[in-house]
């Protein structure tokens, strides 16, 4: 009998359906062509481009410097979890008990947290195709199936009452949508996100809303789902409009009746987020530290206003404006059938890294193109220049 190869693991079955990021490559790419000396104009990671405003990181080195850097309860700090409330109560008159808040290391950990006390085998959370990749991957890693309903621009590229009526089945347990979008930038609008909570409630599941680009909205409302009820799970991030990428820090928002068994899981999976940057986030909310958050959301927006036209001039085509976050989900079928052979090929010739469409879903994905805009305006004028030699000269 032949005995096992050491070198040959046996992954667990969940392993094959959990893909990686394909923009990892890219990313790995640019970093060796700079390496080399060239300059890339990175318009592919999902990230603000400045550092986190000085009362953030001042009150991560005075955390340091005390010396009082512990473990915390797996739900965070009492005084975090309090400002959370204050916030949802001043930015949304939204009346919310500290209890209902989880503190996490990062909105991923809230989604693995959120997954993992609803979801038996089997069970299925409906989201949209395009959505954020790992979304569906939370949902496999405990046992779930993510059922990725294609949607197009005559929805904004969302989930709506109509269509999650309709993909329901026997087997859905929950909904997941997002608001502001990754990758698509679109907002949905407050009536039609109170009908999906109707929808679900009526059919006894259970909605997830990630409303982590929440602040990062241009005209649109930011409408938060807790207005609707206190039945939803909410996840939300400090690293997006709050600018604190690095530091590993998000929050979820649960129904009472379930943070006995948030407590526990986040217990065992992760003992408590990090210290160090729980005492920051506290300076997050101050006034000086809001000051700079919506200052440089202006900045997106001028950053938005200016790239948006000038893609639609290179023949991308983008039927629906993003009202959010700091993304533009371009359809880029006039230049290639083939968008991440395309996302390879300008990364090497014109020196531009963008996200390919697959790793946002199927629907159409090898026709859609990411962009991501939060740089200086000089800069994207740059990248758009090298787009626009590298598409005359094909």
């Amino acid at each position: 009998m032949n005995s096992p190869d050491p070198l040959s693991p046996r992954l667990a079955a969940r392993m094959a359906d959990i893909e990686p990021f394909h923009v990892v490559v890219l990313v790995t790419r640019a970093k060796e062509l700079e390496a080399q000396g060239r300059t890339i104009v990175n318009m592919v990671i999902g990230e603000p481009d400045a550092p986190s405003a000085a009362p953030i990181a001042e009150a991560g080195i005075r955390a340091i410097q005390s010396g009082h850097v512990r473990y915390t309860p797996g739900l965070g700090t009492t005084a975090l979890r309090r400002a959370i409330a204050q916030w949802y109560l001043s930015r949304y008159a939204v009346d919310l008990p500290a209890e209902r808040i989880g503190v996490m290391p990062g909105s991923s950990g809230a989604m693995l947290v959120t997954m993992g006390v609803l979801l038996d085998p089997g069970d299925e959370v409906l989201m949209a195709d395009p959505s954020y990749p790992c979304n569906r991957h939370f949902v496999r890693a405990m046992e779930g199936r993510a059922r990725c309903i294609p949607v197009g621009a005559d929805t904004a590229y969302q989930l709506t009452a109509a269509i999650v009526e309709r993909h329901w089945s026997t087997r859905t347990r929950a909904v997941m949508v997002a608001s502001p979008s990754n990758p698509t930038g679109t907002v949905i609008p407050r009536d039609e996100l109170r009908a999906i909570h109707d929808v679900v409630r009526a059919r006894g599941g259970v909605l997830i809303v990630d409303e982590i680009y929440h602040g990062l909205t241009y005209g649109a409302h930011d409408t938060t789902v807790l207005e609707f009820g206190d039945d939803v799970f909410v996840l939300n991030s400090f690293s997006k409009y709050f600018g604190m990428t690095g530091w590993r820090l998000g929050w979820m928002v649960a129904p009472e009746a379930y943070m006995p068994a948030i407590e526990k899981l986040a217990q065992n999976l992760f003992i408590s987020a990090s210290d160090i940057a729980q005492q920051a986030a506290i300076a997050a909310f101050s006034p000086e530290a809001v000051a700079v958050h919506e200052q440089r959301r202006e900045e997106f927006r001028a950053q938005r206003d200016f790239l948006l036209p000038r893609l639609r001039d290179l023949g991308f085509d983008i039927p629906v404006v993003p009202e959010g976050a700091f993304y533009i989900y371009a359809n880029c079928s006039r230049h290639t059938d083939d968008s991440y052979a395309f996302c390879l090929d300008v990364l090497e010739k014109a020196g531009v890294a963008i996200a390919p469409g697959l790793d946002f879903g199927e629907h159409e994905s090898s026709r859609h193109v990411r962009f991501s805009y939060p740089k200086p305006v000089p800069v994207l004028a740059e990248g758009v220049a090298r787009l626009e030699k590298y598409l005359r000269s094909r």
